[in-house]
């Protein structure tokens, strides 16, 4: 049929008839002519600026400096040897300036995922499934946040068919920033959405803890000196006493001696006083008592007051001890519950952060320049910016384009997928226009974005936080790129 259009933004080639899409749904058929269905977005730095969503426009009302073109709905360069759909001329503060626009697809692509929780949701390594099918596992934890490392091309590509696609609605979703359940090997299932709390086990986290047993010590020994005769925190990582510690030292706090289970590290530190787990501290207690391996009768006394709390505040108990040198409980005084209660207050409140990751420095620079290295070295120098939806992007040292992103820092819905499995993630190179030129970037398709902006009738959005991407520094008359030094 003649009015069937094939599309070639990706390696699946779909045939779709007329008013129909693609597997993808991010192109269509309308009326014999293959269209993106999504709208280019652009960011503005006030969105009440911009008016040229009406018919009766007929200009640029806003300066350049107050409008980035992002790749968000601009289409692909696929198959690469084309030029960027969009490729921006502008004048900024006096500079030209050129903006690559493009949406890449990556296979090479994952997803960073930090939990704020000392729950233990799982052992290093093990394997992190989503729909039952692994999609990445579980990497190391760092000071209250448990980090997930998803994705990548292994799963991606390198798996089943199953897997794949199970990968990449996963990663599909926690980029665009919906829940996604996935469950530990011999762990915890846990809810993860960026910019919410963490659910594990079907319970909501609330806290970050303040710090590690030790360093709650450090931070509320003051506090807590003539109200307590001893402090245990108990912490999955390193547990505190009170008066072993430097701080209880400092404070010339008599020894209490009272021993806890577990490994000592140096004074008033202990390694693992309990198995990792879900009760105080990350551990796998209930009644915090469990850590105490004995009181030295020698040292400790009758009335001893002791206070056992977690690193969130979550859990504590009051105790004083007995004739025996028995902890009993008994009710909390106010100074003490106060002290508490501060702990809890200087608790962040726990959330997900996704960070996408992606590897840029293939066949996706040949929509910008027929010598893609250059590129590379442009973007390497600093001198040509990387952004992603117009979000800042970090890019990492070493060879190639590998950069990672905030996706709480992007407009909404900014990803989107192709069956092959990969992700279609926006990606935006600006640089001074002689730089663009020297490193033999498509000249003859740049185009003024006056122009752009009235063939598109972008849809405009704002970055969360209203901020506005960042140029390049500029360089004094826009120092061409080919007085870059070779790779050693």
């Amino acid at each position: 049929m003649n009015d069937i259009v094939t599309c070639d933004a990706c390696p699946v080639l779909c045939r779709i008839r007329p008013g129909k899409t693609g597997a993808c749904d991010r192109y269509g058929n309308v009326g014999g002519r293959l269209c993106r269905t999504e709208p280019l977005t652009v960011i503005a730095r006030n969105p009440e600026m911009v008016r040229f969503a009406g018919e009766d426009w007929t200009g640029n009302p806003i300066e350049s400096r107050d409008l980035f073109v992002s790749g968000i709905g601009a289409g692909t360069t696929y198959p690469d040897y084309k030029p960027a759909p969009f490729i921006v001329g502008s004048r900024i503060d006096g500079i030209d300036m050129v903006t690559v626009v493009s949406e890449g697809i990556f296979s090479y692509c994952g997803v960073k995922v930090k939990i704020d929780t000392d729950r233990h949701l799982g052992a290093e390594t093990a394997a992190v499934r989503a729909g039952g099918e692994p999609v990445g596992h579980v990497t190391t934890a760092e000071y209250g946040s448990q980090m997930l490392s998803l994705g990548g091309v292994h799963h991606l590509t390198g798996g089943g068919k199953r897997e794949g696609v199970a990968t990449c609605d996963a990663l599909l979703a926690l980029c665009n920033k919906h829940p996604v359940e996935l469950t530990i090997d011999g762990g915890a299932s846990v809810v993860v959405q960026a910019g919410h709390a963490p659910v594990v086990d079907g319970v909501a986290e609330t806290r970050m803890r303040v710090g590690c047993g030790s360093a709650t010590i450090g931070i509320f020994a003051g506090q807590w000196l003539g109200h307590a005769d001893e402090v245990i925190v108990v912490d999955d990582h390193i547990t505190g006493v009170l008066t072993e510690h430097q701080a209880g030292r400092c404070l010339d706090m008599r020894p209490a001696s009272i021993r806890v289970r577990g490994r000592r590290s140096t004074p008033g530190r202990y390694f693992q006083v309990a198995a990792p787990g879900m009760g105080w501290g990350g551990t796998d207690i209930s009644d915090p008592l469990d850590i105490i391996e004995r009181v030295d009768a020698k040292l400790a006394w009758p009335g001893l007051r002791l206070l056992m709390v977690s690193t969130t505040g979550e859990h504590a108990a009051w105790f004083v001890l007995d004739a025996a040198l028995r902890p009993q409980p008994e009710a909390m005084p106010d100074a003490i519950a106060a002290a508490v209660a501060r702990i809890g207050e200087n608790c962040e409140a726990a959330l997900c952060s996704v960070l996408f990751m992606a590897g840029a420095g293939g066949s996706l620079r040949a929509g910008a320049t027929e010598n893609p290295v250059l590129l590379t070295r442009a973007v390497q120098s600093g001198r040509a910016r990387v952004t992603s939806g117009g979000a800042p992007v970090f890019v990492w040292p070493g060879g190639g384009i590998t950069y990672m992103a905030d996706v709480a820092a992007m407009p909404d819905a900014a990803f989107g997928s192709v069956p092959t499995p990969a992700l279609v993630a926006p990606i935006e190179f600006t640089l001074p226009r002689a730089d663009y030129l020297a490193l033999g970037g498509h000249a003859g398709r740049i185009r003024a974005l006056a122009e752009i902006l009235a063939e598109a009738r972008p849809k405009v959005v704002v970055l969360p936080g209203g901020v506005f991407p960042q140029f390049p520094p500029l360089l004094e008359g826009g120092a061409g790129l080919t007085r870059l030094p070779p790779p050693a």
